[in-house]
């Protein structure tokens, strides 16, 4: 079906609006969009007007008010679907449990089941994080295609996020290849030190997904995510049969 221009690139302002922690100037906002600055200023007046987006003083633009009601009633009908499979993983894990799906070049998180311990992991929903050095994100790398998986490497490069992260492609790329056999990956301290996760591509998800657990490294152990593994890939099934009937905008 085509796009309407005008909506997509309205849509698309929201999103490098997003991508600047919520706020942005004009020329900021014309440089990432790649658009004239007369032209992302009558989208944002649009914008403006329909309450998705407020100006502040300085001449900067913040997202409004009127997204906050869409991302809740966003988050509870999605809630409704992932959230019981997301609490049932922890209560086999003992861990935290989250939902990412691919933004882009990056992972962006959806959902998550808090653990029951006092000291748990927490992700705000709606944080991206980069595809190599995080446990959702690597999980989506192992559901792509090879020549996919370098494309995305050229354009975001492999920073270190912690002395841990794998900056190396050759690495990465033999880690994603023991994943897809396995069915799981792991996170050892590669984007927060101290903290282990275990992923797994969620197959059939309109848009790409992946579930994971994490947990406080002393706690969550090489022994706890080696058996946890399998409990995540048995929730990716399952998240996958749940999300397959919603429409990829949904987990946008």
């Amino acid at each position: 079906m085509p796009s309407v221009q005008s909506l997509t690139r309205a849509l698309d302002l929201l999103d490098h609006l997003a991508d600047a922690g919520g706020r942005a100037t004009l020329s900021e906002l014309a440089a990432a969009s790649g658009l004239p600055a007369a032209s992302v200023h009558r989208l944002l007046a649009t914008l403006v007007v329909q309450g998705h987006v407020r100006r502040e003083a300085g001449r900067r633009y913040a997202l409004g008010p009127r997204l906050v009601r869409l991302g809740d009633v966003a988050g509870h009908v999605l809630g409704e679907g992932v959230g019981p499979v997301l609490r049932e993983l922890v209560a086999t894990t003992g861990e935290s449990a989250n939902l990412a799906g691919l933004d882009g070049d990056a992972a962006v998180y959806l959902a998550q089941a808090s653990s029951p311990h006092p000291m748990r992991m927490f992700t705000e929903v709606g944080r991206r994080v980069p595809l190599h050095a995080t446990g959702v994100g690597k999980a989506l790398l192992a559901a792509m295609s090879p020549d996919d998986v370098e494309a995305a490497l050229v354009r975001t490069g492999m920073p270190a996020r912690t002395p841990a992260t794998l900056t190396d492609a050759g690495r990465l790329r033999a880690e994603l290849d023991v994943a897809r056999t396995r069915g799981w990956v792991l996170d050892e301290g590669e984007q927060e030190v101290g903290v282990r996760c275990v992923a797994a591509p969620v197959p059939g998800a309109p848009t790409p997904c992946a579930v994971s657990v994490s947990g406080p490294a002393a706690r969550f152990g090489p022994g706890e995510a080696a058996d946890a593994g399998p409990a995540v890939v048995a929730a990716a099934a399952r998240l996958g049969e749940e999300l397959a009937g919603l429409p990829d905008e949904e987990l946008r």
